[in-house]
């Protein structure tokens, strides 16, 4: 079985509609508070994709990255953010039992096109 799900590239934090682009370079630099918003927020804002999908593990992730704009980019910098936000909420909605080595055995990071109206990562969980 194989499903896919579409993650957004950044998450609001406060009312105000302050953004956290998810990117490892806001990562390291931002205070631990508001990266633990960011964390809850992106698991809220996956939950309706995430409820209801149990996996048999082990299992395959390949995030594709879909950026607004040609400009050249760093999967690593943007897709490892995603895969540890992505993972734990994996894990916290009940979709599979942990995300080691023993459940998730390969991960996978794609550039896939330009989208100037949809910017978002495309992430498919394969059955192994």
């Amino acid at each position: 079985m194989q499903k896919t799900f579409s993650s957004p590239l950044s998450v609001l934090v406060n009312r105000r509609g302050r953004k956290f682009i998810l990117n490892l370079n806001n990562y390291r630099n931002t205070h631990y508070q508001t990266l633990n918003k960011a964390k809850i927020v992106y698991k809220e804002d996956m939950r309706d994709q995430l409820v209801g999908s149990k996996f048999k593990c082990p299992i395959e992730v390949e995030y594709c990255l879909m950026p607004k704009t040609a400009r050249r980019t760093d999967l690593g910098n943007v897709l490892s953010v995603h895969q540890k936000y992505f993972e734990d909420a994996l894990v916290e909605l009940g979709c599979i039992p942990d995300d080691d080595y023993k459940h998730i055995v390969r991960t996978t990071f794609v550039f896939g096109k330009k989208d100037k109206d949809n910017p978002r990562v495309i992430i498919k969980v394969k059955e192994l």
